[in-house]
């Protein structure tokens, strides 16, 4: 596991040669070392000092891997413009360090360390490269947040090391509390985002950069879920006793949130809020504490992170033409871009889970689980998924049809690093469920 974090430190002095395109292909080849040196195992392997990966960390380091080349791969712009191209190079890598801490970490406070400090490079992505001045406000909604909820569960974790003078997951066995409970679960509430704790997250999407929006949607989301399920397993008691009202109250977002995205006229705030609605599915699916919950939980992250990433990155390569996400202006591309509009055509299709996609693999294997529980959420979980159909193709039809902006006419249709950027995308979605029993074999 060092080996990782040590390849990714000797890194860092690369940014000062501004070699853009020679440090996205390092670190997908550190991408193809990691994975053909990973064992992937249901318990911990490639142990060293307090880091350790098992087959739940290993998918989601490997995720981050894979956003983070992407992200590079989408903000050419920055190193086009020198937009402070150094600076941004060091922020994607410090990032990218910090997440793979997070997501390898044994000892429960490293994981909080790493989960709280991932916050500060995301910061100065939205700080430093936003769009309108408005982006301090998203930042400061980010942070406090964040803050908000995460202070309660560092309480929590000195009275769990009081309890059992040890921090490692596998050692961990708590007198049950009801406050201890709320403490360490809402920080992850918040950071997914539940329903009524989401106001950040419209915000901090709608005024980040596209590196920022990729790195939000595609990993940042995925800490609630994977701490989730570390925390829930050493405090099963009370899970069992108090998850329902969570599940009640995500099930409750599913509906709202369809509806929500039928209002939207920017393209931006309509992708974020329905990841919103996915990651609400993802609360249900770990809340119940069955298998098929827990694997379909962890395949609908995977599928989320990919897909919604390549929607922002569609939406921004609309952004750098036109200048305006607003659905008012953006009509038409199918005449203007039919290439780019066949990967619309596809991303929107993955987006309301259409097959081969990981995304429909995750939703069955959680509707399932959804089901088991209580057979009533068929009601909710009926509307919420009719809504997402109807929100997938309101993006889609209004997007590529209707009368084309007159102000589009001299741009180009497209470059051959955004197609290979969406189709990096669109592959791993796609074609990852060929071998989807690595995802099923943690539990």
């Amino acid at each position: 596991m060092m080996s990782v974090i040590m390849y990714l430190l000797f890194l860092i002095p690369l940014k000062f040669f501004s070699l853009w395109w020679l440090l996205m292909i390092i670190i997908m080849l550190g991408f193809f070392m990691f994975f053909n040196s990973l064992f992937f195992s249901t318990f911990f392997k490639n142990i060293s000092y307090f880091f350790g990966l098992n087959i739940l960390s290993s998918s989601l380091v490997l995720l981050s891997f894979w956003i983070i080349f992407l992200m590079l791969m989408a903000s050419f712009k920055v190193f086009n413009d020198s937009n402070f191209d150094c600076e941004f190079i060091f922020v994607c890598l410090l990032l990218l360090i910090f997440l793979v801490f997070t997501f390898s970490s044994m000892n429960l406070f490293l994981f909080y360390l790493f989960f709280e400090c991932v916050l500060i490079p995301t910061m100065f992505l939205i700080f430093g490269w936003g769009y309108q001045p408005e982006r301090l406000s998203a930042g400061y909604y980010l942070l406090f947040y964040t803050l908000f909820a995460s202070l309660p569960m560092l309480v929590g974790i000195f009275y769990i090391y009081y309890e059992c003078l040890s921090m490692f997951f596998c050692l961990i066995y708590c007198t049950p509390s009801f406050f201890l409970y709320l403490c360490m679960v809402f920080a992850f509430l918040v950071k997914m985002p539940m329903i009524f704790f989401h106001f950040w997250l419209p915000k901090a999407h709608v005024e980040a950069p596209i590196s920022g929006s990729m790195i939000l949607a595609g990993i940042l989301l995925k800490l609630g879920g994977y701490g989730l399920m570390r925390i829930l397993f050493f405090m099963s008691y009370f899970c069992l006793k108090y998850n329902f009202y969570f599940i009640c109250l995500s099930l409750f977002g599913l509906f709202l949130v369809g509806f929500i995205c039928l209002m939207q006229v920017d393209i931006k705030s309509l992708i974020a809020y329905s990841s919103v609605g996915h990651m609400g599915l993802v609360i249900c699916g770990i809340m119940i504490m069955n298998s098929w919950g827990l694997q379909g939980s962890l395949v609908l992250m995977i599928g989320h992170g990919l897909c919604s990433s390549a929607l922002f990155c569609l939406a921004n390569i609309i952004y750098e033409r036109t200048t305006s996400r607003s659905f008012y202006i953006n009509k038409g591309l199918i005449t203007f871009m039919p290439s780019m509009s066949f990967f619309w055509f596809l991303l929107s299709a993955n987006n309301m889970a259409c097959p081969p996609s990981l995304n429909l693999l995750g939703e069955i294997m959680l509707l399932n689980s959804i089901l088991g529980w209580c057979t009533l959420s068929f009601c909710f979980l009926f509307i919420s998924s009719f809504m997402s159909c109807c929100y997938s193709i309101y993006l889609y039809s209004l997007t590529q049809h209707g009368t084309m902006f007159s102000g589009m006419k001299s741009f180009s249709s497209g470059n051959q690093r955004e197609f290979i950027l969406i189709f990096f995308h669109w592959l791993p979605l796609n074609f990852l469920v060929l071998k989807c029993d690595f995802f099923t074999l943690w539990i």
